[in-house]
């Protein structure tokens, strides 16, 4: 009878024998040996967002053998945690911690500065591990198709919320912030983030980890009226109440919320689900009811304004003389239909709005990786069942690249955990097989140094930290982001 493993339980071939990593394996007469190969499951997962930690985080816990490694295009982990959150929400960074201690798991490997697709294939990936995980987001943005869209003083509002957040790829976006009216299109979480930093003063920007070039430029920023424009009305905002009240309450400007849009409003949303409800109280009160006591007297003295315009679709943007974004073409539309699934219809009728600062913040869209893996355009995602991608054995997908960009990180974090529970599953049943020996992070470092490149481990992401917070410090701001991917490489080998 061949040994059997005490800790997992499987009965070794005697070539297997030298490759056990258990305690020991139950046979008298034979020598305590230990299981590693066919007792530890690799997985590997693209992308160190939260999609990424959060799958990681579930697969650590809940397999108490499976060794997860972490690729990561930049040198530095976290993705939208770092670049998206807006720098005046610290306390939502805060998983940060919980993501610090699964990378720092003894089963848990970052390799920052890899990108998949050029410097490893997914091909090679799938040779390596026993199962590979998408988490790589959405790393592109829709575009509006109407004339003007390239003309300068137009953003996406990826690259905008990247340029003040430090994202390398966006630190020379060099925004024009002359004009005094700004309009964004889109009403979600986003655009009411790029709103609230255009018009927050600038004293409180100077404590959050905005970069010093985006802070520099804010300060000198005229935008003093922005609007929030959608095409559909105010029960298909996407924003949420956090957010709003933020808005309501930011000091030294007042709302432009015109009262004819909101008047049938309470009877209308007397039956809709409680957060819908409340977010619409609060738009009714601001628009239908005049402020009092302390708010009365900040927006009466207010120099900033923003405002919400609905049932409007961008048809072109006007250019002026010079050859700038001087205005926005809006058709005016009517919808059919009602609630989250009502439409908005073009009618014969266009507003012109002037500004010279546009934000296209209409959402943004995953990319595919390799020819190999399925890819659905339209609906820009990885085909899949419960994070188990459309034939193809092995690989799954977590995150904006599973269901689409949309939801916050708590629902990333239930979405992962699903992906991560869908290989654990697959691994328990058999489905997923690891009884064969898979090289893992040996075979990928191998090519990474045939190829010339080098890998950053999450101990020196943490020198790179170090060195952001002790920048920040001296200037009183939580840290200050390094831009240059450079100088991360060079940090991290220091």
């Amino acid at each position: 009878m061949f040994p059997r493993c005490l800790r997992c339980s499987i009965f070794l071939q005697p070539l297997q024998l030298s490759a056990c990593s258990s305690p020991a394996v139950l046979n008298p007469g034979l020598r305590r040996t230990l299981c590693t190969t066919l007792d530890s499951p690799k997985v590997c997962i693209v992308g160190s967002g939260p999609a990424g930690f959060y799958t990681a985080q579930h697969l650590l816990k809940h397999h108490k053998r499976v060794h997860v490694d972490i690729y990561e295009k930049l040198p530095v982990p976290f993705g939208l945690v770092r670049y998206g959150v807006a720098p005046d929400h610290p306390e939502v960074k805060n998983v940060i911690n919980s993501f610090t201690q699964t990378a720092q798991s003894e089963r848990c490997t970052f390799f920052g500065n890899v990108v998949i697709g050029r410097d490893v294939t997914v091909e090679e990936l799938k040779e390596a591990y026993h199962a590979v995980v998408l988490s790589y987001g959405a790393e592109d943005n829709r575009i509006l198709g109407i004339p003007g869209e390239n003309l300068p003083g137009v953003y996406s509002a990826r690259s905008f919320v990247g340029w003040y957040n430090g994202l390398p790829e966006n630190h020379d976006l060099d925004p024009d912030l002359t004009s005094e009216t700004a309009v964004i299109l889109g009403q979600g979480n986003v655009a009411l983030d790029i709103a609230r930093i255009l018009l927050s003063p600038i004293d409180l920007l100077r404590k959050t980890d905005l970069t010093e070039q985006s802070l520099e430029a804010l300060a000198r920023s005229h935008v003093k009226r922005v609007w929030i424009v959608g095409r559909r009305g105010p029960l298909q905002v996407a924003f949420t109440i956090k957010e709003l009240r933020e808005m309501i309450n930011l000091p030294g400007t007042r709302p432009l919320l015109h009262p004819a849009d909101f008047k049938d409003l309470r009877e209308a949303i007397k039956d809709a689900p409680r957060p819908r409800k409340r977010l619409t109280e609060l738009m009714v009160k601001t628009a239908l009811e005049s402020p009092t006591g302390k708010e009365g007297e900040r927006w009466a003295s207010a120099s900033r304004e923003w405002g919400l315009k609905f049932l409007r679709s961008p048809q072109a943007i006007l250019p002026s003389c010079n050859g700038r974004a001087a205005g926005i073409r809006l058709a005016i539309t009517r919808l059919e239909g009602s609630g989250d699934s009502a439409l908005a219809v073009p009618r014969e009728k266009f507003e012109d709005l002037d500004a010279g600062l546009i934000l296209s913040s209409i959402g943004y869209k995953s990319l595919p990786i390799a020819s190999s893996v399925p890819f659905d355009s339209k609906q820009g995602i990885v085909p899949n069942t419960l994070g188990r991608v459309h034939g193809a054995p092995g690989l799954y997908c977590s995150g904006w690249v599973k269901r689409g960009p949309t939801g916050v990180i708590i629902t990333t974090m239930n979405d992962s955990f699903d992906t991560a529970q869908s290989v654990v599953e697959d691994l328990s049943s058999g489905a997923l097989s690891a009884s064969h020996p898979k090289p893992g992070s040996a075979s990928t470092k191998r090519i990474l140094q045939d190829r010339g490149i080098q890998p950053v481990s999450f101990s020196g992401w943490e020198k790179i930290n170090s060195v952001e917070m002790s920048r920040g410090k001296e200037v009183g701001k939580p840290r200050e982001k390094i831009v240059d991917p450079e100088e991360m490489l060079q940090l991290a080998k220091s």
